[in-house]
């Protein structure tokens, strides 16, 4: 990867670098069927959405799933997300981005809450697995937080690539992504074209961008 500057960008996949809305609201959807409730549009899906997943259901239903209906709906929505995640690319520019970042001699990875077994042949189908020093996705049950992978993906990262928390920017689309780089001494910056709204992104406290060339610029600045 040529000399490193330093600065690291930890991406988010879904809804950053793979532009999944439509698949998302499809599974959702989905889910939803099973259990009778009415479909939600994408505008309202970003309004509520949050992390646990559960709870995102609560603010839907008037109250938490029972477990079974959660492991329902959750199974519900990983199989009609890979039916419909085969009509989505990646977000615009992403590959330009990429391999702009790559040459400037700065590191780059993937942490996902996509399973690490789907995750890993998806990116490879891309063509984009060399711009990164690792790519991770969720192991172990769905539905929970990012942080505790966040630590898990950055202590790798310290140990393999020399790479400093402290000179890292999380690009994500999600809340959960600036409470997962606050876990690890890592910036953020949010970016408006995925799963949350700008309303609910603000509400984290860090930068928020509509563009993911934007974002990495920003990341740039908040690195150096």
């Amino acid at each position: 990867m040529g000399m490193q500057t330093g600065a690291h960008i930890v991406w988010d996949w879904n809804g950053t670098l793979f532009h999944d809305n439509d698949a998302i609201i499809g599974a959702t959807n989905a889910a939803f069927a099973e259990l009778g409730l009415s479909p939600i549009t994408l505008e309202q899906y970003r309004a509520l959405y949050c992390v646990p997943v559960p709870k995102f259901y609560e603010r839907l239903m008037g109250r938490l799933p029972t477990d079974a209906e959660w492991e329902v709906m959750d199974a519900t929505f990983h199989r009609h997300y890979t039916e419909h995640r085969v009509r989505c690319g990646l977000t615009e520019g992403v590959a330009e981005l990429l391999a702009d970042w790559r040459a400037a001699g700065r590191s780059q990875s993937i942490l996902s809450m996509y399973g690490h077994e789907e995750l890993v042949p998806l990116v490879k189908g891309f063509g984009i697995e060399s711009h990164f020093v690792r790519v991770d996705g969720r192991t172990g049950p769905s539905g929970g937080s990012k942080a505790e992978h966040m630590v898990r993906h950055l202590a790798e990262l310290a140990g393999s690539a020399g790479v400093d928390p402290t000179r890292t920017v999380v690009i994500g689309d999600a809340a959960d992504d600036a409470v997962a780089a606050g876990r690890v001494g890592a910036r953020a910056v949010l970016y408006t074209g995925g799963s949350h709204s700008r309303a609910s992104l603000e509400g984290a406290r860090v930068p928020v961008v509509d563009t993911l060339a934007e974002a990495v610029v920003e990341a740039a600045r908040l690195a150096a």
